[in-house]
């Protein structure tokens, strides 16, 4: 039976390579996004253009475009990072990136509970970085925390949506060559997506509210 999935920040990076995958397995793909790309346009996904997830409007938009549709698969993937160091807390900034990575996820997966039905997933793309026992290098501060909570976020969502029959990973995608890190990852979107998707094909609620790498790694907390 074909799924259908929602991808947020789906226009480019990660988000445009799950999108592609996922088309690949001939499934209903709807990409969200602030602004289309050429390729995400020419990709032939459903899109739902003009959505800040970190906004109000953008939740409400992405609500009433979703009314009485059922998702089997929400991909909370669209986030930001920004360089903050102990010498450069720029406070705007760590604000920023607490509402695109933390919060907002947490909005659309609250804004789109409906659509969710018994055996429904939702993967929160995450980051290694947001692992307390695995920080070995410090700095980040913005993107470290904001991480850190959604994990926390992300836990809780599975601890609140498992009697609804809704399981949620969250997912490390690995350093991936984006122009988030100015294309010095070290593997490439596609794989990246692929590494998710299998996660979310072996997530059911039996290891619910996990924190995976996408090679399959159990990561720390």
């Amino acid at each position: 039976m074909l799924s259908t999935v929602v991808i947020t920040g789906a226009n480019r990076g990660i988000g445009l390579a799950l999108t592609k995958a996922y088309l690949a397995r001939k499934d209903n793909v709807i990409a969200v996004c602030r602004q289309t790309s050429e390729a995400l346009t020419q990709s032939g996904a459903e899109i739902i253009e003009g959505v800040d997830v970190s906004q109000s409007q953008g939740l409400e938009k992405l609500q009433q475009n979703l009314l009485g549709r059922k998702i089997d698969i929400l991909i909370n993937n669209a986030g930001i990072m920004r360089k903050n160091s102990l010498d450069n807390l720029d406070v705007a900034q760590i604000k920023d990136q607490f509402n695109v990575n933390a919060l907002a996820p947490l909005l659309v997966v609250a804004a789109l509970r409906d659509n969710l039905v018994e055996g429904s997933k939702i993967g929160l793309v995450t980051s290694r970085m947001g692992s307390i026992e695995d920080n070995d290098s410090g700095g980040s501060y913005g993107y470290r925390m904001s991480k850190t909570a959604l994990n926390a976020a992300g836990k809780s969502l599975a601890i609140d949506l498992k009697d609804q029959g809704v399981a949620v990973a969250l997912l490390h995608p690995g350093w991936v060559n984006t122009d988030m890190v100015n294309f010095n990852g070290l593997i490439e979107p596609e794989e990246a997506a692929a590494g998710i998707q299998a996660r979310l094909d072996a997530l059911n609620l039996e290891n619910n509210g996990g924190f995976w790498h996408s090679n399959g790694d159990r990561l720390p907390w």
